[in-house]
């Protein structure tokens, strides 16, 4: 048997909404390894969504361990991975005890829609109560509403963390006993992985990175810290918190035993769209990409400067490139359903039997046949923020086909895409000439030339389109210079991943194109406000 060969390598451990996979990449983004595991999804009750966070450790733990043999199977020495970066589903919460180091109830999914009434509580009580501010002064009403959001960057929502937090611990007992004794501990599924690979209840981390901070509903943007007025305002305790860090720096070391990769580093920490815009190298102000995945999520880097969005967006952060570096702010708008609506056709549905199989069918009609589907099945996210709104089918006919509601499908997440951008033109003045994508949807040429023809710019799939790995593995390597990596200068990343784009181009015409973004906006004025009536506390 030949000697395994020694190089310098990087992972990138991605866990997802419904799968997690460890990847091993090269100087040049290349991948040299990888394994993949899809795990568990539980719909307890009608919009409701959780995870077992266990689960998600055990299969973290396979995929890495199954990537390595990959690896040494093609003649490498598993030592050759020298770090390792993280990125993750941003919102999805957990809880677990201190004392046991175990879960106190399953994780509830970023796309979950239980909370509504949590939400419209908070609500109330910012406008009756208000915000009472770091100055001692009261916010209430819109003053209140424009406080919160110049904090966080963010509405409240169904979506944010700290509402899903504020629900397990009114409706777990054991979650809410937890708190009460300050033996609860918090966080997103980076806390949950780190504090896991570290060494769990022995001596885990507990930590967060900024871009999952966030998305708490909890943390100012401009200082980075925990926000006391939130806090207070949640009624939750500091000391559930973990403590932030930036995207990139040593953190600690993998430190289970049942570990492939005991004692390596990891360096890079990161939510799955941020470390998607890093991956795609949107390092500049004004660069935009979008991840078609579950759900889809738009960033557009804003540079040092926190835009604030008077047009439905998100404030965010997109990146901290060290402990002592300045932070990157981006734009984003996120769809909920855009993947999840093709799987949606086939296990629901059934009209097709693989996700892969919905091009072909969308192929066989030319259009809808005037057909919008309007996929708010748990209601609408950015830039319409309507959790009431409804999944919606309008303009059925007898002349419907399958393939004009698989078409519908998919034009769904162009339109979506297209309105977050309209709304990112008003916030940020600039007029996209190209958009950059990825995720497992932009396999397909058919919905990439849609979105071309919904939105009139040009869209840019580059051949290697796991961005969303590669950017915590930019993050982890940059940490360590590994390659001579600097997330910070763009130009020692000009050697990766460099391989062919494919650009997609308009091939309908202006008129054309208005018509059709008409009525899809007359479509979703139609399902706005639909409320079945159910207990949503």
């Amino acid at each position: 048997m030949a000697p395994l060969q020694h190089t310098e390598l990087v992972g990138a451990l991605d866990c997802g909404t419904t799968s997690i996979r460890f990847l091993i990449f090269n100087h040049a983004a290349e991948i040299v390894a990888e394994h993949q595991l899809e795990f568990a999804q539980y719909f307890p009750h009608s919009g409701w969504h959780e995870h077992d966070p266990s689960e998600i450790i055990d299969v973290s733990h396979t995929v890495i361990n199954k990537a390595v043999d990959k690896l040494e199977q093609k003649g490498w020495a598993k030592s050759s991975v020298k770090v390792v970066g993280i990125t993750n589903q941003r919102e999805t919460t957990v809880a677990w005890d201190r004392t046991t180091g175990q879960p106190l109830c399953n994780a509830i999914v970023w796309d979950d829609a239980r909370t509504k009434g949590t939400v419209a509580h908070y609500q109330q009580k910012l406008s009756a109560e208000g915000l009472r501010l770091e100055d001692g002064t009261h916010k209430k009403g819109d003053e209140g509403v424009d406080a919160l959001i110049g904090i966080t960057g963010t509405p409240l929502s169904t979506y944010f963390s700290a509402i899903k937090l504020r629900w397990m611990i009114d409706h777990h007992p054991a979650v809410k006993e937890a708190h009460d004794t300050d033996n609860l501990s918090f966080g997103t599924i980076d806390s949950w992985i780190v504090y896991s690979l570290t060494g769990g209840l022995d001596r885990g981390l507990h930590i967060i990175d900024v871009t999952n901070a966030s998305r708490s509903l909890l943390f100012d943007l401009r200082t980075l810290q925990w926000s006391a007025p939130l806090l207070e305002f949640f009624d939750l305790r500091k000391t559930v918190l973990p403590t932030v860090v930036s995207s990139s720096e040593v953190y600690g070391e993998i430190s289970t035993s049942n570990s492939a990769l005991e004692g390596v580093r990891i360096a890079g920490i990161v939510g799955d769209q941020q470390a998607a815009l890093v991956g795609n190298k949107c390092l500049r102000r004004g660069e935009a990409k979008n991840t078609y995945g579950t759900g889809a999520f738009l960033l557009f880097n804003t540079g040092n400067e926190v835009v604030k969005s008077t047009n439905g967006l998100i404030s965010t952060v997109a990146y901290r490139p060290g402990p002592n570096a300045k932070p990157v702010y981006a734009l984003e708008g996120s769809i909920a359903v855009a993947g999840s609506a093709i799987k949606w056709l086939r296990d629901q549905i059934g009209i097709i039997k693989e996700s892969a199989d919905v091009s072909d069918l969308a192929e066989r009609d030319p259009d809808t046949g005037g057909l919008y589907f309007v996929t708010a099945f748990s209601g609408l996210l950015a830039p319409y923020w309507d959790p009431a709104a409804g999944g919606m089918l309008i303009g059925l006919t007898q002349y419907t086909t399958s393939s004009h509601i698989a078409r519908a499908t998919l034009e769904a997440v162009a339109y979506q895409t297209r309105a977050i951008i309209e709304a990112m033109k008003l916030d940020s003045g600039v007029d996209l000439k190209h958009l950059k994508v990825d995720g497992g949807m932009t396999n397909g040429d058919l919905v990439m030339q849609i979105q071309a023809d919904i939105g009139g710019f040009e869209v840019i799939r580059p051949e290697m389109r796991e961005s969303t790995a590669l950017g915590s593995a930019l993050l982890a390597g940059s940490a360590i210079g590994l390659f001579g990596w600097d997330v910070t200068k763009p130009e020692t990343l000009a050697q990766v991943n460099v391989r062919g784009n494919t650009s997609f181009s308009p091939q309908i015409g202006e008129e054309e194109r208005e018509q059709r973004w008409l009525g899809w906006k007359k479509a979703v004025e139609r399902s706005k406000g639909w409320d079945i009536g159910k207990d949503n506390t």
